[in-house]
């Protein structure tokens, strides 16, 4: 199925001219798709992930950042005027509690959760200034539901949605909104990954793994494109959105319908 492509939309070009956006795990999948859109907006943008998003930033004009952002010191000498931050940035893994490394738990926290805080610690003294910002976090499904075997993933998930609804009560005398984007299964290397290993882990076809397994529970049986969660990003920093804040917005397919 086809899906509109944000630089393309003719509504929202240069609607954020002015602006400084970063986004978080920008080298691929949902965060180059929100840089792309942000920058076809008209905002400048900082692209921020472990690898190199260099490629990326030269076709839009943004900065690449290489940063690992387990490393909090790292992650202070990111830019700090910025008026878009997206926490987008995740990893997963997958095993039973009892069987779980911790050291790849407290990871995924780190990157998950803590380096969020980290990033509005350092950005929203600057939006407070200027009485405007925009926080928009790309939380998933497992931000609102539970799958077995993802306790770090779910947790973290869960954690980061408490942390902008509180976000959101603090901003909200400064103009600042922070909301959550709940996806479900989108089409990225992190997901391509997860159907490879369970194809080869259960004996069946990687087509028969995403429906059965992974779209077990939408109504819509098809993985979503980065650049649907991009323009829901797009949306959400928008004036139109000044009042929408402390929300999570559902793009699962009908996942938490049930």
């Amino acid at each position: 199925m086809a899906t509109s492509d944000p630089r393309n939309t003719a509504a929202n070009a240069r609607a954020l001219e002015g602006k400084v956006a970063l986004v978080t795990g920008a080298a691929g999948g949902i965060g180059k798709a929100c840089a792309e859109a942000l920058a076809a907006a008209g905002a400048a943008v900082h692209l921020v992930d472990q690898r190199s998003a260099a490629s990326v930033a030269t076709e839009i004009n943004g900065d690449s950042h290489v940063v690992d952002l387990s490393d909090s010191e790292a992650i202070a000498e990111l830019p700090r005027e910025i008026d878009i931050l997206v926490n987008n940035a995740g990893l997963q893994h997958v095993a039973p509690i009892h069987e779980f490394p911790a050291d790849r738990f407290s990871l995924i926290h780190k990157v998950m959760v803590l380096a969020p805080f980290l990033l509005m610690q350092q950005c929203l003294p600057h939006m407070y200034s200027q009485r405007w910002g925009r926080l928009v976090h790309i939380s998933s499904v497992h931000g609102l539901r539970a799958s077995p075997y993802k306790s770090a993933y779910v947790s973290a998930k869960h954690a980061l949605e408490g942390l902008s609804k509180t976000a959101a009560l603090e901003g909200a005398e400064f103009g600042v909104t922070s909301n959550c984007i709940n996806p479900g299964y989108v089409r990225t290397p992190l997901v391509e990954d997860q159907i490879t290993n369970q194809a080869r882990a259960h004996q069946i076809s990687e087509d028969e793994v995403t429906e059965r397994v992974l779209l077990s529970r939408t109504g819509i049986k098809r993985l979503i494109e980065p650049s649907e969660v991009a323009e829901s990003v797009l949306w959400l920093s928008g004036d139109q959105c000044a009042s929408m804040t402390g929300s999570s917005l559902s793009l699962d397919g009908g996942w938490t319908a049930h």
